[in-house]
């Protein structure tokens, strides 16, 4: 089962009606009581992360299903019309990152990441200025049609987990930060992809196991 999907924007407008999707979500999948005010929270939560970390955005919300011998797998997806730059990539990473990009592999993987990399800005104030550039001197917008929108970079929750379980004496103060969040707390897997025009996350939790 996948719900419509639901236009959030970075001024918030659209927050009220994913919520609200997201409870019609639980109703129908028999999702009740605590677990129901997991999912919210977890809704809540992503669309409250990808705010406070991304600007000027246009994202696609939405939630589907799938039936596993685990459990009904429920996934919040959230896809945003916005390239993260250096330091919003760090801010989203410290929640779902494994350290390894799944998408990266072989030579066109390496090219994909090196023309990803090429497009991205260290700060919201080059991005800015980049594009009044841009503007100034094509006319035509920002972007380029020559450059393909790979899936470029892909981070596990899970597998960070593990790594930091595996040092969790080095890294006290790491492991406690990851904790803090309600995400981390609450679901079982978060997947992160880094595009040259896009930033989703996913958002994956297990119910009636």
């Amino acid at each position: 089962m996948k719900t419509d999907v639901i236009t959030v924007y970075s001024d918030l407008r659209g927050r009220e009606e994913a919520m609200d999707t997201a409870e019609r979500f639980a109703a129908y999948n028999g999702i009740k009581g605590r677990e129901a005010m997991h999912l919210r929270l977890l809704t809540e939560e992503t669309i409250c992360m990808i705010h406070g970390i991304l600007e000027d955005f246009r994202a696609d919300f939405w939630l589907e299903t799938n039936q596993t011998k685990k459990g009904t797998l429920c996934m919040i997806c959230f896809s945003a019309d916005k390239q993260a730059n250096r330091v919003q990539e760090k801010h989203i990473l410290s929640v779902s990152t494994s350290g390894r990009n799944e998408n990266a592999r072989g030579i066109a993987g390496r090219i994909r990441e090196v023309i990803r990399h090429s497009l991205q800005t260290s700060s919201s104030e080059e991005e800015s200025f980049l594009t009044s550039i841009n503007d100034a001197c094509l006319g035509i917008g920002t972007g380029s049609s020559s450059y393909p929108a790979p899936s470029a970079d892909y981070w596990s929750l899970r597998l960070y987990r593990q790594n930091l379980s595996a040092k969790k004496d080095a890294k006290v103060e790491e492991w406690d930060e990851l904790e803090k969040s309600i995400i981390s707390k609450l679901a079982d897997e978060v997947k992160v992809w880094l595009e040259n025009d896009r930033t989703e996350v996913v958002i994956e939790k297990y119910f009636n196991k």
